[in-house]
């Protein structure tokens, strides 16, 4: 179910009353039901993947904990080759066929090529497969005891806010919330409906209205000018964040109605980092420290005695493990690689960029360092957009060299509309300028009740008068 439908508007009110109507000692049942049927509004037999991996994990949680020496790995690592075994078989046994396809053909072996699955990738699987793992880590680790009741666990890998695109949550963060009663609290209820309207404002006025354009330019962008294709590039960056940014907005703005904290996905990455690193320190967050504790902490660990250069080892191969994580293709691997070579570069500069910053103004040397963040992220994100390496390649050479195609001018005029580029301009104008005055949660509105209801009131018109309606997928339902 997309939360920018119509069912969702029935499913959210109804859930969110009865789960104040019941008593506490049924909620999480209902929550669990509700989350099913959330689910499996896109393809029901795929929740059945969901069940056997929450099985698995579930006692494997309680014998990791039973168990000592040996045989507490054992279980911790069956859960593991679980968890990446599923993902393995739905989202990259065709890119492995692939490759080993290419390898038989570049090697001239007279091999039958092995026939691709035909299967379609179930929604989601890397977000609740990583806060899966992540429980089974976390018990195995000692962080955190086995959760005995089953519908429980359940519960929190298949919470509907957040299981289809995060974020990806630990279970020390998240699991005693569905044990504690919540009483509804007005403050709370508000809150996290303002910060769904935010979202939805993100997604449907701004994402999917720069999408017409974006889309448009990537199908072909062989027959566009570099000025149009450049535009796009930069678009493309907005529209993927307001587009995330604007789903974790909605889950946690659900969740906080019902009186659940989930994490801050998102902090102002465009407004605030002055580089690479500081970007990723605000961008998908619940991935980034994913990564970072589980993957990047024992790689540095294991390479300790290389020094800087064990480091950017540890940050290379993390971000080269990110971006296949994000699709099974080549082009999503390079994606990720560069944002690791990227911050291997400030790692390994920062006390020559130190300097360089205390000869230029400091004003002057932020805006330049966030603009020039907002680029290479741009740039980067070309091979992530076009998914596969003959695409992002073809989108390279058309930017470097189309001069002679469709003007600039006559292709925002007439294929997307002045008057809709203008008004998106404004949108994206008046989103930056309420981020950049307000925390992650619109928490400042608050103080005033007379300006929430003025913000609330504006935007619920731009969303009605200016959404883009056409049922609209989530870019990250795809991972």
């Amino acid at each position: 179910m997309l939360f920018n439908s119509v069912e969702f508007l029935f499913f959210f009110p109804v859930v969110t009353l009865l789960y104040f109507l019941l008593p506490h000692k049924y909620r999480w049942a209902l929550l669990l039901t509700a989350s099913c049927i959330f689910y499996c509004a896109f393809i029901p037999v795929y929740i059945f993947i969901l069940f056997f991996t929450i099985v698995i994990d579930y006692f494997a949680g309680i014998y990791i904990h039973k168990t000592q020496g040996k045989r507490k790995k054992y279980f911790l690592i069956a859960s593991l080759v679980a968890n990446i075994g599923i993902l393995c078989v739905f989202k990259y046994n065709n890119f492995f066929i692939d490759n080993i396809n290419a390898v038989f053909h570049a090697f001239s072996l007279s091999l039958t090529p092995i026939p691709f699955w035909e299967i379609i990738l179930p929604l989601g699987l890397s977000f609740h497969t990583f806060q899966a793992m992540s429980y089974t880590i976390e018990v195995y680790s000692g962080n955190q005891p086995p959760e005995k009741h089953f519908g429980i666990y359940a519960l929190y890998v298949m919470f509907y806010p957040q299981l289809v695109a995060g974020p990806i949550e630990r279970p020390q963060s998240v699991m005693h919330q569905y044990h504690e009663e919540h009483c509804f609290n007005p403050s709370m209820f508000l809150n996290g409906l303002r910060q769904m309207l935010w979202g939805f404002f993100k997604k449907v006025v701004i994402a999917d209205r720069l999408a017409l354009y974006v889309n448009s330019v990537y199908d072909d962008p062989s027959k566009y000018h570099s000025l149009n294709i450049l535009l796009a590039v930069f678009l493309f960056a907005i529209q993927v964040y307001c587009d995330f940014s604007g789903y974790s907005d909605i889950a946690l703005g659900s969740a906080k109605t019902m009186g659940f904290r989930l994490m801050t996905n998102f902090n102002r990455p465009f407004l605030f980092a002055t580089n690479i690193t500081e970007f990723w320190r605000r961008w998908h967050i619940s991935l980034y420290t994913w990564f970072n504790d589980y993957l990047y902490t024992p790689l540095v660990i294991a390479f300790r005695d290389y020094g800087k250069w064990g480091i950017a080892a540890a940050i290379i191969i993390t971000f080269m493990f990110s971006g296949l994580w994000h699709g099974a293709d080549w082009a999503f691997v390079i994606y990720g690689l560069l944002h690791g070579f990227a911050m291997t570069y400030e790692m390994l500069t920062k006390k020559f960029r130190k300097k360089v910053s205390k000869k230029i103004p400091a004003t002057l040397y932020t805006v330049a360092s966030i603009l020039l963040t907002f680029f290479i992220v741009s740039i980067i994100w070309i091979f992530f957009r076009a998914g596969n390496i003959d695409k992002a390649l073809l989108v390279f050479k058309s930017l470097l060299s189309n001069y002679q195609g469709v003007s600039f001018h006559w292709f925002v005029g007439r294929r997307f509309g002045t008057h809709s580029f203008m008004f998106s301009a404004l949108f994206v104008g008046f989103m930056m300028m309420v981020e950049r005055f307000t925390s992650p949660d619109l928490s400042e509105f608050n103080r005033n009740t007379y300006t929430d209801i003025f913000f609330c009131s504006a935007v619920l018109v731009m969303i009605i008068t200016f959404g883009v309606f056409d049922n609209n997928s989530f870019i990250y339902f795809q991972f």
